[in-house]
């Protein structure tokens, strides 16, 4: 089972600890989260009870399109594709191109969010 560890901090120290890395002055550990968010108010838009619904439909049906999760879970295509876009770029979920369509990943099951 697949865990991602989320931290949160202002975007101050997200900037200080990235360019430490950098540098070469850091270096972060396996246990250390991989997804940065600036505040509990933007991590929980992003994971609301909605989008966590959203990644276990994902995770359990496997859907091999956005067409076919918007008709699994009667959520619009445009919605839905706003939403997935934004998960795509915190790491949430992965869009596989197949042809001509993408196909909604879910890149963990569990996530464990560190203060």
């Amino acid at each position: 089972m697949k865990i991602i560890k989320i931290g949160i901090a202002s975007q101050e120290k997200i900037r200080e600890r990235v360019l430490a890395i950098a540098k070469g002055e850091l270096k972060p550990k396996a246990s250390d989260p991989k997804i940065w968010f600036t505040s509990m108010r933007s991590l929980s838009q992003v994971l609301s009870d909605e989008n966590r619904a959203l990644l276990d439909v994902i995770r359990t049906e496997c859907p091999a399109s956005i067409s076919a999760l918007a008709e699994i879970t009667g959520r619009k295509q445009g919605n839905l594709s706003r939403t997935l876009k934004t998960m795509a770029h915190y790491g949430l979920v992965t869009m596989e191109k197949n042809d001509r369509t993408m196909r909604p990943i879910a890149n963990a099951e569990r996530y464990q969010i560190m203060a």
